[in-house]
């Protein structure tokens, strides 16, 4: 299981590279870690662009990318991603969903905080409604997307 902590905490001192690699540090497989690491790369290419900068001078989108890859890094089954469009311009809220998207369909489970009520049941296949602590409701996404409380509580523009 793998955390992607919301406000990104990115290790802002070190470099890009240094911060995949951190990700990795449970990992034994030397030849499976830069096989991973190059599947970051892939998935997010402005990582590789950056990879010798450092964490605390790229964007908030780019930090959301890195943290992301971090975790991803440690080949988690689950991955729990905490408010990851905090703070982000809508062009890397829609590219982190995509990504989101992208993660759940190679295999692993996602586990989804948001407050984007609209995004996030756009890509969920289950949901549940929290207020002050307590689930309030439950069930499948696309229903609870359609669902009248929901839309005038949650999803009103």
């Amino acid at each position: 299981m793998a955390h992607v902590p919301e406000g990104r905490r990115v290790f802002a001192a070190l470099s890009v590279y240094e911060n995949l690699k951190l990700g990795a540090y449970t990992r034994r497989d030397k030849n499976e870690i830069e096989e991973t690491l190059q599947m970051i790369y892939k998935r997010f290419p402005r990582l590789l662009e950056r990879k010798n900068q450092p964490a605390g001078t790229l964007s908030g989108g780019e930090q959301q990318m890195l943290a992301m890859g971090r975790a991803l890094m440690s080949h988690p089954k689950v991955i729990v991603l905490d408010e990851p469009s905090m703070g982000l311009s809508p062009i890397y809220v829609n590219e982190i969903f995509d990504i989101i998207q992208e993660i759940n369909k190679s295999g692993t489970t996602v586990l989804l905080v948001e407050q984007n009520a609209k995004k996030a049941l756009s890509i969920a296949n289950r949901a549940y409604v929290l207020e002050t602590g307590s689930i309030v409701l439950s069930g499948d996404a696309k229903e609870l997307m359609n669902d009248d409380s929901v839309k005038k509580a949650y999803l009103s523009e």
